[in-house]
């Protein structure tokens, strides 16, 4: 595998491996196993990193296992350094042994963990990788976003993914080593900010060398001495001023140039360790009711991406998978994504700083509110706002959906702390990009006010929006969704507003003129052009309402039981993309784009 395929895209090395493929595996659906010793029989053989649910697993059996085990052999040589062991998601906890000695505990079913394997490797090179997991499908306190806890997937929720879901792999690195970098982009001052951590035997002497290039163009060959293990410097570049120059190194959808990096640590003159990295030039704000991205104002187009394949759930296919859904968001008009409910793989952020697609990140959520609920989604959410800081293409963090996991919202104090707390918890980690507490209805501490409404009739939305007056009219008046807008003590202050859910529309193009009613979406049409005339109606109300910054269609492709995908669950279109594209911009239609009862098929 090439440095495009490592799994931490923004801090590579040359030499790793990957340890994705066949494992042993059973069920432990009665805990009767404490111990990799414990466990007499190996029952399955799962492909890693398929969850035991899916089709590419190997095994698909989507019943209720509370507890799973795996275990594989890999050859690998101790060496002068430290050999650190990467799990990129466990779905939920996880205990890890390297030949029989236990090495790593982990809680969380969405964010990376990482164990210093070194101690516990045999010196002839044979090594062997227990884990144990545990996922109660009947824990509903747990951050398990979209995941069913019925039996079979019901409504808008989908089958569970239990266990390793995300690459595992092994490095070997320096006994001194580049553990963590972070980058922030300074618009204001053209600046990137740049923190290294290093771990394992910290020196005195410790020096990181950072050189940043734009294409061939060297803008930046800094070094500076770590004190107490971390160096924190603003790098700065040179600021053309004019605006024609300024968009040559600038981050955009239209424009998503890279800044390539390499970092360096050194003692003296002796190299410890060298990573490449990248980062990039952009900001994100808000400036009265308007979203800014590199100090304009933009607006958003994003479509609601759950992030699932047919025949693998969370987990894609290939890193083609990836890039592909990247490029077919882009090509049906969108300059964003709303990952809902779901921490996605690294690689996919790294297809969207390359490709340049906006990303809202959404913290997956519980469904049952308790002290306990709320301090694992405390300690995860911290964990995926330091493992994705640095990508470029995330602009917005949502902490909560719904009210899902605070259902109380309007009666319960401790519901609505939980939400302000999550929301401060995440402005203090991050400054530098919009946070929204609540998505959706009931909001309190927010920097973007969200919308979710899926009125079927573009007419009544229009009605509903085009307003002179929203403050009286929307928010004293309206109720989308059956909820109010704002909780008391939290009136809109100006805030952007965007029509984050809406659509919805389910069309199924293999089923036509009698679709399956089993399944879901929030309308139905029965033809091509049924479903092209509604579509472009609604996109044409919402570009054109002024009150929106910006929008999200319901949604990117099918999912399991929803049928309210542009895309099919395959990703054919279901709809030419083109016209989909000319649609969703609101780029008039100047001929017959779909005939009359004629699926339009792929282009």
């Amino acid at each position: 595998m090439n440095q495009f395929e490592y799994p931490r895209p923004q801090l590579v090395r040359d030499q790793w491996q990957n340890l994705n493929g066949k494992w042993r595996f059973c069920f432990d659906d009665e805990g009767r196993y404490f111990m990799p010793s414990d466990v007499k029989e190996w029952t399955h053989e799962i492909t890693v990193p398929f969850a035991a649910e899916t089709e590419m697993s190997g095994i698909q059996d989507t019943g209720f296992h509370r507890v799973v085990w795996y275990e594989r052999d890999f050859e690998l040589m101790p060496n002068d350094g430290r050999t650190i062991l990467h799990f990129g998601a466990v779905d939920y906890a996880a205990r890890v042994w390297i030949n029989g000695q236990l090495v790593a505990e982990h809680e969380g079913g969405h964010t990376p963990f990482a164990a210093d394997i070194t101690c516990a490797m045999q010196a002839d090179g044979k090594q062997t990788v227990t884990v144990w997991v545990e996922d109660d499908p009947a824990d509903l306190a747990k951050p398990r976003g979209k995941q069913d806890w019925l039996l079979d997937a019901h409504s808008i929720w989908y089958p569970r993914t239990t266990g390793i879901w995300q690459t595992v792999w092994v490095e070997q690195v320096a006994p001194t080593y580049i553990q963590k970098l972070r980058w922030t982009p300074v618009f204001e001052t053209y600046e990137i900010g740049c923190e290294v951590f290093a771990a394992g035997d910290i020196q005195q002497e410790l020096f990181v060398e950072v050189k940043i290039w734009h294409g061939d163009q060297l803008l930046a060959d800094d070094y500076y001495k770590l004190l107490a293990g971390e160096a924190n410097r603003k790098i700065a570049l040179s600021d053309p001023g004019i605006d024609d120059s300024r968009n040559e190194i600038l981050w955009s959808p239209e424009r998503p140039t890279l800044l390539d990096a390499e970092v360096t640590l050194r003692c003296g003159d002796v190299v410890l360790d060298r990573i490449r990295s990248y980062t990039a030039l952009r900001s994100v704000s808000i400036n009265r009711d308007r979203f800014m991205l590199n100090g304009r104002p933009y607006q958003l187009r994003l479509v609601l991406d759950q992030g699932y394949w047919p025949e693998s759930f969370m987990t894609a296919p290939s890193d083609q998978h990836l890039k592909r859904d990247v490029e077919l968001a882009k090509l049906m008009g969108f300059n964003g994504v709303r990952k809902h409910q779901k921490i996605e793989d690294p690689r996919f952020l790294y297809w969207a700083d390359k490709l340049g697609l906006l990303v809202w990140e959404e913290m997956p959520s519980a469904y049952r509110f308790s002290p306990r609920a709320i301090t694992r989604m405390v300690k995860e959410w911290t964990e995926a706002i330091e493992r994705d800081y640095s990508h470029p293409c995330i602009i917005v963090w949502v902490a909560f959906n719904e009210s899902w996991g605070v259902p109380n919202l309007t009666l319960t104090q401790a519901h609505r702390n939980a939400v302000e707390a999550l929301y401060h918890l995440t402005r203090t980690l991050d400054s530098t990009r919009p946070v929204i507490g609540n998505d959706g209805w009931e909001a309190s501490a927010t920097d973007i006010l969200g919308i979710h409404d899926y009125d079927s009739d573009p007419e009544k939305i229009l009605a509903r929006y085009a307003v002179t007056d929203p403050v009286r009219t929307l928010f004293d008046q309206r109720r989308p969704g059956g909820r109010i807008l704002t909780l008391d003590g939290f009136p809109h202050r100006g805030q952007p507003i965007v029509l984050t859910e809406f659509g919805g529309i389910a069309y199924d193009p293999k089923q036509t003129p009698n679709p399956d009613e089993s399944t879901w979406g929030y309308s139905r049409a029965h033809t091509a052009e049924s479903y092209l005339k509604q579509y472009r109606r609604l996109l044409q109300v919402v570009n054109e309402t002024f009150m929106f910054s910006g929008f999200c269609y319901t949604q990117f492709a099918d999912t399991f039981q929803e049928a309210n995908g542009l895309l099919n669950a395959d990703r054919t279109p279901k709809l030419p993309l083109e016209v989909i594209s000319n649609a969703t911009r609101n780029i008039p239609m100047f001929h017959r784009e779909v005939e009359d009862g004629k699926d339009p098929g792929t282009p």
